[in-house]
């Protein structure tokens, strides 16, 4: 069941964001998205948070900055997905351009799993840095920043992950989310934590007057990095993080962009010039993520470093290729999901599902879950098998239920069933023993039934209300296009309800249509339909452009159908 509802539109302040001179359709959606004065919509450098307020954030640059005077060995420790790429990136163009002696290691998630662990240190030693940064990770990693220190490597931890109860003892952390930090932005992804560091760092060493005789880096020339791993990692767009991921989209349309995301376009088939927030999340994104879950994310990350052209559509395509069989691997673990979740008609209500087969790839099982938690609106926990009897699974969760905090809790009633386990609200990771699978199953069952409101188990749909038929139209398109849309800061969701003129079922799981409003008609796509419509159909949409043949016209993007209701 899905459950409708239009978000509330405070009249007073739609009103005065139009006397500001907004357009009148922004107006409307802005103040229904909390915003009061147009100001807040103002996406320029000088409005970010500056690096001072971040915790920590000198002290790192300090500690970097010694380092490079000392002509030290850094070594960054990355993350196998895009925010950790993105981010390892980031540092190493800039520590480079800073004039550092710098490196980067990528774990294999498939050996050494996620973090700094004790393994990852012992295979970093072996390059003999003195300090090892890590992006993206490092909260959590207690033993592995013990082992370090035991190795005379002093360690930078820069995250944005929920820490646990206790800090590792490293010579500095920055995250947003460590205890005595209170700075404003707490959603920032890890690359955008990396990226404050960097800002940090110059700011200190044009104080100790490094650039006096070389030149001083722009910066913001990494802020289509900055902004991709931001979209990508599904973080809030916060006013802070709206201004980074704008900033970098501005830079990508005027076509100054990194070699590597250039690539990346043209293997999508989309132009920089008309990049979106949507084209960074579902289809840069997912094909950079596509080394780190079937290969080596140092593919991706090497295409994010190079300014050979050549090479960086080289790796794109061959991107482009994982990406490919990544969905291939999907498709099959979904359809096994679904096929076994049929038989289990006692749990067809279970408000938390983990589940798990010996078979599925472990590179997988996290957009396994995020699929199976949209179609049953269920947190659900997606394992797969690892090495020496150990299985490893990736949680999504919907609102209502904070996934880490649940894991903390299943952690906290079974002392020793959780190998190690790490995320955020959305999102988690957890470590098992295989033969301790049933226990955490019905673990996280009992936990999310006594942590989620039954309400929160509805899946709702939060829409616009309707569009009037004058802004059915490809101006409007491109109007909403150009803003900046993402997690917590929703794109527009609208509600009509439209004569069925034509339809048909396109590869026998999209569902093309032809619908009338008053005097507009225009085509329509769900993608995965479950059901046809009618004659008449009330639907949830996004208006969206489609391109073909070099033409543009609008189109509906379909998330719901439902009958229409009577004529009154």
């Amino acid at each position: 069941m899905t459950r409708i509802v239009t978000r509330p539109v405070p009249p007073r302040q739609a009103w005065q964001l139009e006397q500001q001179g907004l357009h009148p359709l922004l107006a409307r959606l802005y103040a229904a998205r909390g915003i009061q004065d147009r100001s807040e919509l103002a996406y320029d450098l000088k409005s970010l948070l500056p690096p001072t307020a971040l915790t920590h954030a000198a002290d790192a640059a300090c500690l970097l900055a010694d380092a490079i005077e000392a002509e030290a060995r850094l070594l960054i420790v990355a993350d196998y997905d895009c925010d950790g790429a993105t981010a390892c990136a980031v540092g190493m163009r800039a520590l480079k351009a800073f004039g550092a002696t710098v490196d980067f290691l990528v774990p294999d998630r498939f050996k050494l799993g996620y973090g700094l662990s004790p393994e990852i240190v012992d295979l970093a030693a072996r390059q003999e840095p003195d300090l090892i940064i890590t992006v993206d990770n490092g909260i959590a990693s207690l033993e592995g920043v013990a082992r370090a220190r035991q190795l005379g490597i002093a360690t930078l931890i820069t995250d944005h992950h929920l820490p646990g109860e206790a800090l590792p003892q490293a010579d500095c952390i920055v995250n947003p989310n460590q205890p005595g930090c209170d700075f404003p932005s707490k959603s920032m992804a890890g690359v955008g934590v990396m990226f404050y560091v960097m800002l940090a760092l110059r700011a200190e060493l044009r104080e100790r007057g490094w650039f006096t005789d070389r030149p001083e880096p722009n910066l913001a020339s990494l802020l289509d990095l900055v902004a991709l791993g931001t979209v990508a990692d599904v973080v809030k767009l916060d006013r802070n993080n709206r201004i980074l991921v704008s900033q970098g989209l501005k830079r990508m349309r005027e076509g100054r962009l990194q070699a590597g995301l250039l690539a990346l376009f043209r293997a999508a088939g989309r132009e920089p010039s008309k990049a979106s927030a949507f084209d960074l999340g579902f289809l840069l994104g997912p094909r950079l993520n596509a080394a780190g879950r079937l290969a080596d994310m140092r593919l991706g990350i090497e295409c994010l470093l190079t300014d050979d052209v050549s090479r960086a559509l080289a790796i794109a395509q061959e991107l482009d290729a994982l990406n490919r069989e990544r969905r291939e691997i999907e498709a099959g673990m979904q359809e096994q999901a679904l096929a076994f979740l049929n038989t289990l008609d006692d749990r067809a209500d279970t408000p938390g599902l983990a589940l798990y087969d010996p078979n599925w790839h472990e590179g997988v099982v996290g957009i396994l879950a995020s699929r199976i938690k949209d179609k049953l609106h269920r947190p659900v926990f997606a394992f797969a098998a690892s090495e020496g009897g150990i299985i490893k699974g990736s949680g999504r969760s919907i609102a209502g239920l904070h996934l880490r905090d649940a894991l903390d809790l299943v952690a906290k009633r079974f002392p020793g069933l959780l190998v190690r386990f790490g995320g955020h609200a959305m999102a988690a990771g957890v470590t098992l023993r295989e033969e301790d699978f049933s226990q955490f199953r019905d673990a996280f069952t009992a936990v999310a039934e006594e942590l989620i409101a039954p309400a929160d188990l509805t899946r709702t749909l939060e829409t616009d209300g309707s569009l009037e038929s004058g802004y059915l139209s490809l101006e409007t398109a491109r109007l909403l296009e150009a803003e900046v849309w993402g997690q917590g800061f929703p794109p527009p969701l609208f509600l009509d309800e439209f004569e069925v003129e034509q339809q048909r079922v396109l590869k026998e799981k999209h569902l093309k249509l032809k619908l009338k409003k008053g005097n507009s008609r225009l085509d329509a796509i769900q993608f995965n339909f479950s059901r046809q419509p009618g004659v008449r159909t009330r639907a949830t949409y996004r208006l969206g452009i489609n391109e073909y043949m070099g033409s543009q016209t609008p189109q509906l993007l379909i998330e719901h159908l439902e009958p229409a209701t009577e004529s009154r």
